[in-house]
């Protein structure tokens, strides 16, 4: 458990910093992180990092379908600790 919760605290700065990362590459016309990577960040547990970093750095706030895919994710990552924490669900499937 304890090995699951480094993991996805360390998802969630990676996810937060890629975000300020990309802000400061679009602010200076360099090469950007494709949203594709963003969004897998954000899927694979790292959502609130996402949109915390979406949030202080303003970046692709207005952007869409990337919004409503990011908040998709968000929610993948919500429904993902119900079950992952739910005692009664993991033992109906067998977990």
């Amino acid at each position: 458990m304890t090995l699951m919760l480094l993991s996805l605290a360390g998802i969630n700065v990676i996810a937060f910093l890629a975000f300020g990362w990309d802000k400061r590459r679009a602010e200076t016309q360099q090469r950007r992180i494709p949203e594709r990577t963003l969004l897998m960040l954000a899927f694979f547990g790292g959502a609130l990092g996402a949109l915390l970093g979406q949030q202080l750095f303003r970046h692709k706030t207005k952007k869409q379908p990337f919004g409503v895919l990011l908040l998709l994710c968000a929610l993948a990552n919500v429904a993902f600790g119900i079950f992952w924490l739910s005692p009664v669900i993991r033992a109906a499937i067998g977990l």
